[in-house]
């Protein structure tokens, strides 16, 4: 039930339908892992962008309307990927 409020409230305040995913680098795992606020349950992973980007187009609306999101909608996504790295750098 909480669910399908925070849905209903995501959907009210995002107009256009577009929901934010971020999308995390693991290096051990060597996976993109993908989490959103605005797709409750989301969590997905893939070794790359285009194979996450595929999952997602799957995963979201089965998401969304298992949260009782209405289903005859259109909607966008859009994910920011995020890879950070360190070292030790010579000069």
């Amino acid at each position: 039930m909480a669910y399908r409020a925070r849905i209903r409230a995501v959907e009210e305040s995002t107009p256009s339908c577009v929901y934010e995913i971020r999308a995390l680098w693991d290096g051990e795992a060597a996976v993109w892992v993908a989490e959103s606020d605005d797709v409750p349950g989301l969590v997905a992973e893939a070794d790359s962008p285009r194979v996450l980007v595929q999952k997602l187009r799957i995963l979201i609306p089965e998401l969304l309307e298992l949260n009782g999101a209405v289903s005859d909608r259109t909607a966008s996504f859009h994910v920011l990927y995020q890879h950070e790295d360190t070292g030790v750098l010579t000069f």
